[in-house]
């Protein structure tokens, strides 16, 4: 699409049920979106299969290693403050298909990376690079979708996005028997220049009315009410708590348990994770059914969220005792059920006026990144003080650190609802 057919939906406001048939939405948002996703969980989770391969060439600790994958996380989150105003001021396509270019040299600064630093500086490029992946998605789909199909398109949409790490797993493993991980980086780097490329010159323009003349005063008060809103306080510490604690073990972690913990060799870690991807894909398109459905039993969204969250506490409490879950069983659960988290982000949407849309999805994802910025280092830290002599870490510093995360992921989802009830503001929506 050139320049003409942008400077046309320039003026477009936010009418999900006008414009475009749904197979064009399809077509030329959502899978420019989706595609870029996919790469954005890619880069996340893509160093939990090649951990053991970037410990031989660095010599790092498994504090050090942690670290090295967080930088991914600290770009990332510090960034989402000004990305959410951003993304409300000149609108999801231009500024995601510009950050996908960071993330593109970030890649193949990693793939030419020798040292610690180095390699710890590309991954925070390519953190910055991929901040808008989700959100921009986010923030399109309420302005092209009917608020009422949101979470149902949003999942839809993470799903896609989720095979990311599913390729991030067994066949980033097979890819690896043909190249190196710097080859495979310098290809990422390849592709993630493509899929900008695609996303400016392919989607349509559409912003909310009045986007382009806000103020930055405008927008920083517009940033405000959202962080004061007891609303937000009430959904977004369960959506952040799950998914940063999901992603602390599922982008590192997941990969030395399954080593450690189950006497695992690196195929078997490798197709272990895809299972447990394939999973979390599977529930990131099946909970907005899913909350649609319980609507007619009287379950309302934030009910259902609460359900399969309070499951992927209980699943990962199990394992970390030692309760004769099976690996498999236990990942595939967990992984599905902590995706019910990500309907925090269509729950908060519908709850705050629309052109605010960006900075609420962006404040939730601030959180979420604080807490995997966190945890990524905290559980090596804890690791390194149950070393074993021929490399790895043992059986109970890994139970005692996933039961740690438990403890902080159950105070983030039930203590919100305590307070405000206690309080008397902002129940539970």
């Amino acid at each position: 699409m050139g320049e003409q057919g942008h400077t046309m939906t320039d003026q477009a406001t936010t009418a999900p049920n006008s414009g475009p048939s749904v197979l064009r939405r399809v077509l030329v948002v959502f899978t420019p979106f989706a595609l870029g996703y996919f790469l954005s969980f890619l880069f996340r989770t893509v160093n939990a299969v090649i951990a053991d391969e970037l410990t031989a060439s660095l010599g790092v600790t498994a504090a050090g290693l942690g670290f090295l994958t967080s930088a991914y996380f600290i770009a990332f989150g510090l960034f989402q403050p000004p990305l959410g105003l951003l993304l409300d001021r000149f609108g999801p396509r231009r500024v995601e298909s510009a950050l996908l270019l960071v993330a593109a040299a970030g890649a193949a600064l990693f793939a030419l990376g020798h040292d610690l630093p180095t390699l710890a500086l590309a991954r925070a490029m390519i953190g910055l690079g991929v901040s808008a992946c989700l959100m921009a998605a986010l923030t399109a789909n309420v302005m092209w979708w009917p608020s009422e199909r949101l979470p149902t398109i949003n999942g839809l949409f993470l799903a896609c996005g989720g095979l990311g790490a599913v390729f991030a797993t067994t066949p980033v493993r097979l890819l690896l028997g043909f190249t190196d991980w710097r080859g495979l980086f310098f290809g990422i780097a390849a592709a993630t220049v493509a899929v900008a490329i695609l996303l400016f010159t392919v989607v349509p323009e559409r912003r909310a009315a009045g986007a382009g003349t806000l103020t930055v005063g405008a927008l920083l008060r517009g940033t405000a009410t959202v962080f004061r809103s007891p609303t937000f306080w009430t959904l977004a510490p369960s959506c952040a708590a799950i998914q940063g604690a999901f992603l602390a073990y599922i982008s590192l972690w997941a990969g030395p348990w399954l080593r450690d913990v189950e006497g695992m060799d690196r195929l078997a870690v490798a197709t272990h994770l895809q299972h447990a991807a394939v999973a979390m894909v599977t529930g990131f398109a099946l909970f907005g059914m899913i909350a649609d459905a319980a609507r007619r039993i009287g379950l309302t969204p934030p009910m259902v969220q609460t359900i399969g969250v309070s499951i992927a506490i209980l699943t990962q409490g199990a394992m970390a005792l030692d309760l004769g879950v099976p690996p498999l069983i236990g990942w595939i659960l967990y992984s599905f059920f902590a995706s019910a988290s990500v309907m925090g982000y269509s729950l908060l949407t519908q709850r705050f006026p629309a052109e605010l849309a960006g900075r609420v999805n962006t404040a939730v994802n601030l959180l979420m990144f604080i807490v995997a910025f966190t945890l990524q280092p905290a559980i090596g830290w804890a690791l390194g003080h149950f070393p074993v002599a021929t490399g790895g870490y043992t059986v109970e510093g890994h139970r005692l650190a996933m039961l740690a995360v438990v403890a902080v992921q159950v105070v983030c989802v039930f203590a919100p609802f305590v307070v405000f009830a206690r309080s008397g503001e902002g129940k539970a929506p």
